[in-house]
């Protein structure tokens, strides 16, 4: 069965704790957008202003919201996120997602992540660490890197840091001709996934779906899961 994964770009950490609170009990993981300013037009929680809720969070003198209940994915929207990743990891990282784009020599910033953290598969305790490209980068970038992470995420969208955007169509075949060259991969797309497109994206070869406003604009979260997954 495709994944569901709701995705919260968090204005603070007020917010963070409502959308989570709405989340609990529809889906075991949520993403949550970690945008700087820089790689990304606006910032958002925690970089967007400074935060004690995030500086005790990464002190371990306190958890996310709802930690007990689910699981979360953190996707870096950030330039140099090897700096960050640690922290991310203390804050109880399930998986981490990385943008190709992010950092001017990846493959170099991957292999200083996975030297300082390891890998899922010698142990549960390591997060999943997925890397990210946008629509116009090509998907031979990630030939040198595929053994080296865990899943793909195929950005649907051209302006990334946003919710609610139009999927660009050029997605569908990325994921597609990836999927041919990777029948076992894990992709996963993130950006204009809704009940209309979500059909098109899977039969395109995509094993997890991330959405924001799909779900989080519904009176019901766990219902609009509900529909994305019979989709």
């Amino acid at each position: 069965m495709t994944e569901i994964i709701p995705a919260i770009l968090p204005r603070d950490f007020a917010d963070l704790e409502e959308k989570v609170s709405r989340i609990v009990g529809a889906a075991p993981l949520v993403q949550v957008d970690i945008c700087d300013g820089k790689f990304t037009p606006h910032a958002c929680w925690p970089l967007s202003r400074y935060d004690d809720n995030y500086e005790a969070i990464v002190a371990e003198e306190k958890g996310m919201p709802r930690w007990e209940d689910v699981n979360y994915e953190f996707d870096l929207m950030i330039s140099n996120p090897e700096e960050e990743v640690a922290n991310w990891i203390v804050a109880g990282a399930d998986r981490i997602v990385l943008h190709y784009e992010s950092v001017a020599d990846f493959p170099a910033a991957l292999a200083r992540i996975r030297k300082e953290t390891g890998y899922r598969r010698d142990s549960f305790l390591v997060p999943e660490i997925g890397v990210a490209i946008n629509i116009n980068t090509p998907n031979n970038v990630l030939d040198p890197i595929i053994g080296e992470i865990d899943f793909v995420q195929f950005m649907g969208i051209k302006r990334i840091g946003f919710q609610g955007e139009t999927m660009s169509e050029e997605v569908i075949e990325k994921i597609s001709k990836f999927r041919k060259a990777h029948p076992e991969a894990i992709i996963s797309v993130d950006g204009g996934v809704n009940r209309d497109t979500a059909p098109r994206l899977i039969a395109a070869g995509a094993n997890r779906l991330v959405s924001g406003s799909a779900i989080l604009n519904s009176e019901s979260p766990a219902d609009a899961i509900r529909e994305l997954q019979k989709s």
